[in-house]
């Protein structure tokens, strides 16, 4: 047997990190009648509420007075025309039309982890990590989470304190796209025709997403088509638009105080199961790459996410007939000049592809299909492949009966990745009585591992609620696997 070493350590959600949302009623003719009840206090009875306001939440944001103003803005065309506001009454509405929102409170789960982009000051044999997770609260809306801390010469884990504050990112929409590919991904999901042609043929080769919609209101105004067929292609350009944006969080804050929180209309319901790797391009400079799932409720995206050092992130839609499901998982450098990515089009077998353009994905193939009774249902990765000198490294995720998900793993041909030379007949990691209760039941799974001082150490998810993590010797795990062909 494997000596996989579970650590005592468990990764919990925190229910006092909540973050600020917009709140708005559902029937949107009701701000008006909220606003003029507000204006109805008195100055005195709207300044003895607005400060106890402050006393219950002041504490709990670092500039919520900002955030008043921000979502006092958005319901300023609901204000009595001609009113002038005080500053008290600027904050109250806002605060009227504000929302905490836990972003841990019913799962943390579904782990990755990369080497930190700063690993100076550390002892010798210890190395800096940054763990990305998702954090699931009210109405199961997943985000993304960071935590940070340092792996020593024994592998023991350190984390770092978390902070008392969470910071949403401030959104910028891609400031320019390229014409061509955006017509590429139009035709991808079938909104390619005469009308998106019209307004695609009047933006320049790289045009800004106000361009575009100048264009839209420009066709909106005088109608060159059946309205009812504009107005669909207006929304579906613009929701291909809205997917794909920066955000940016203040460099001198930790990173457990950054949140990626869904942002656009696609993933509206979720952000889900983030697989980040820390890439090494042609020049040997390093970009962290992860591939998301997008959810809106009824659709799901694959998205890119590309970042330098974890404090900007710029967030893209990866295209092609290839890229319609979940679980991609990126190579950590290019292969024979070539990005190389794991997918699972199928819902069922271990898939690889390979591209000249990371954002473009066209065909794939199989590489593995269920084979023990613990993966009959289906197989996946469980993040980017780890390259050793044997070769690459997989984990993967198989489901068995009664929905039972553990983890194995396999070995890639570190030159042909479409070569599977060694595997697991049996799960590395199978969900122990202490894990097997929660959201999902019987389920161990991770989003990526790494590997330090010799050994694999992989973050997992215990049944789709908390975290915990895992080690193994490579040399150990090599040896047992069994070579295939």
């Amino acid at each position: 047997m494997l000596n996989v070493k579970r650590k005592a350590i468990k990764i919990v959600g925190d229910t006092s990190r909540v973050i600020t949302r917009l709140h708005l009623p559902e029937e949107k003719h009701r701000i008006a009648r909220i606003i003029k009840r507000i204006l109805s206090l008195t100055f005195t009875e709207a300044q003895a509420l607005m400060a106890g306001i402050m006393l219950d939440f002041a504490g709990r944001h670092e500039d919520i007075r900002h955030i008043f103003e921000l979502h006092l803005a958005v319901v300023e065309d609901y204000l009595p025309q001609g009113t002038m506001l005080s500053e008290v009454q600027k904050s109250l509405i806002g605060a009227y039309f504000t929302k905490e929102y836990s972003i841990e409170s019913a799962a943390l789960f579904n782990p990755s982890i990369v080497v930190h982009p700063n690993q100076s000051h550390l002892k010798k044999g210890s190395l800096r990590f940054i763990m990305s997770l998702r954090a699931t609260g009210e109405g199961h809306i997943s985000s993304i989470v960071f935590r940070s801390g340092v792996l020593d010469r024994r592998n023991r884990i350190f984390f770092d304190p978390l902070s008392d504050f969470v910071e949403t990112p401030d959104l910028r929409l891609d400031p320019v796209y390229k014409r061509n590919p955006f017509r590429r991904k139009l035709e991808e999901m079938g909104a390619a025709n005469e009308i998106s042609a019209y307004i695609l043929d009047r933006l320049s080769e790289d045009f800004a997403y106000n361009a575009l919609l100048k264009q839209i209101r420009m066709l909106r105004d005088t109608p060159h088509f059946s309205e009812a067929r504009q107005n669909k292609i207006f929304e579906l350009m613009c929701w291909l638009a809205d997917s794909n944006y920066q955000v940016s969080f203040h460099y001198d804050h930790r990173i457990s105080e950054r949140v990626i929180f869904p942002v656009s209309k696609n993933e509206s319901r979720g952000i889900e199961d983030a697989r980040f790797v820390q890439f090494f391009d042609d020049r040997q400079e390093v970009i962290y790459y992860a591939t998301y799932t997008a959810y809106n409720g009824t659709a799901i995206l694959p998205q890119l996410i590309e970042t330098k050092d974890f404090i900007t992130f710029n967030v893209l839609t990866l295209n092609g007939k290839a890229v319609k499901n979940k679980g991609m998982a990126l190579f950590p450098r290019k292969i024979d000049g070539r990005y190389v990515m794991l997918s699972r089009q199928d819902g069922e077998n271990n898939r690889i592809m390979f591209s000249d353009n990371i954002h473009f994905w066209q065909t794939s193939q199989i590489i593995q299909a269920p084979e023990y009774p613990w993966e009959f249902i289906q197989i996946g990765n469980c993040g980017s492949p780890l390259e050793t000198d044997k070769g690459w490294i997989v984990l993967t995720h198989g489901v068995g009966p009664i929905r039972q998900y553990c983890i194995g793993a396999m070995l890639l041909d570190l030159e042909n990745p479409a070569r599977v030379i060694a595997r697991l007949h049996e799960p590395l990691l199978t969900p122990h009585d202490s894990e097997r209760e929660g959201y999902v039941p019987n389920v161990v799974y991770s989003c990526g591992a790494i590997i330090h001082n010799d050994e694999l150490v992989i973050p997992y998810a215990m049944s789709d609620i908390n975290s915990g993590i895992a080690t193994v010797g490579v040399a150990d795990l090599l040896d047992r696997m069994h070579s295939v062909g």
